[in-house]
């Protein structure tokens, strides 16, 4: 079992930043990739970034050049800087973790509110 616990949302004007933590426990080891999803309202859950193990990303475009993932691996956290936001940012972002089983971790949400 894999625990992910998000923190880091909250309101922000547009064009403000943010910065997104996934902090994971466990069995860790099983984890082949992290990312970021997020879902708006009365829309599908989408990717916003994933990062394998060996450290390749990929981002939604919607995001690319406004949003960065890391990771520290000594404090098993994945992080999401989100520089630049728009009110279409607004969701519910949720932290995944996707085993080398093919079984899914997700986290609770932290919602993310752009608005002036």
């Amino acid at each position: 079992q894999v625990q992910l616990v998000e923190s880091g949302g909250g309101l922000v004007q547009p064009g403000g930043s943010l910065r997104l933590s996934c902090a994971a426990s466990g069995s860790i080891f099983s984890i082949n990739a992290m990312g970021w999803y997020r879902q708006a309202p009365g829309k599908e859950r989408e990717l916003v970034v994933l990062i394998t193990k060996g450290g390749s990303t990929n981002y939604a475009d919607s995001v690319k050049g406004r949003f960065t993932i890391s990771r520290d691996n000594a404090k098993n956290t994945v992080y999401l800087q989100m520089n630049s936001l728009k009110p279409e940012d607004t969701a519910v972002y949720y932290c995944n973790g996707a085993s080398i089983v093919g079984r899914d971790y997700w986290g609770q949400g932290t919602q993310v509110t752009v608005s002036s």
